[in-house]
């Protein structure tokens, strides 16, 4: 056998080396494909994620039902507080609420409001109407809110409460009478309320019509 000579040597380690790096390279795309398969796999799981989404969708319907209920407020309760209180109306409050809670939140109880004839202590039920009634002239309450007995009215010894049973007369009218009689030790005919600021012509017939001298 011919003996080589050092560029032969050279050429044919070059070709080794070459061949080393081939095959290296192949062996890592058989690696990388065997990755591509894992990947593959991983997708796989990946809808299962997806799966895993559509659970969570799901959730978020359940949550999407919570949030109606809470743009409900399903744990309040609605009810209509009519009679004498400041501002009759409807109100919604939280369950367990009282009545005297719904009296506050209507403006409070109105001068002429007979509270002894209500159950303050009572527990609110959601649709409940909470009647406040009015004290009657004799001091009853009234049986129906705004209903009060037609019998005339003392002038010289008519009350706050009293007068203010009369249309057009409000809690202010009433103690400016009270106070006008007063300051005047006594008043002999109803029309002398007139001088009064704020009683008008109608006002009158009214005050006419309830008190007498």
């Amino acid at each position: 056998m011919p003996e080589l000579s050092r560029t032969q040597i050279a050429v044919y380690g070059a070709i080794a080396v070459a061949l080393l790096l081939v095959g290296a390279q192949a062996i890592r795309g058989e690696g990388g494909g065997s990755s591509g398969g894992e990947g593959t796999t991983w997708g796989e799981y990946g809808d299962g994620g997806s799966g895993s989404g559509g659970a969570e969708s799901g959730s978020g319907e359940e949550s999407g039902g919570g949030d109606f209920e809470l743009s409900g407020q399903a744990g309040d309760v609605v009810v209509d507080v009519t009679g004498a209180v400041g501002r009759p109306g409807v109100y919604r409050l939280p369950a367990g609420s009282r009545v005297t809670d719904a009296v506050e939140r209507a403006g409070g109880a109105a001068p002429k409001a007979e509270l002894e004839a209500v159950n303050l202590a009572a527990r609110l039920a959601d649709g409940q109407q909470v009647v406040v009634p009015e004290r009657g002239p004799s001091g009853a309450a009234a049986l129906t809110p705004g209903a009060v007995e037609e019998g005339p009215i003392s002038l010289g010894t008519a009350t706050v409460e009293q007068l203010d049973t009369i249309d057009g007369i409000g809690p202010v009218t009433a103690e400016g009478i009270v106070e006008f009689r007063e300051q005047r030790g006594g008043l002999s005919s109803v029309d002398q309320l007139d001088q009064i600021s704020g009683i008008g012509p109608a006002t009158m017939e009214a005050l006419r019509a309830r008190l007498q001298p």
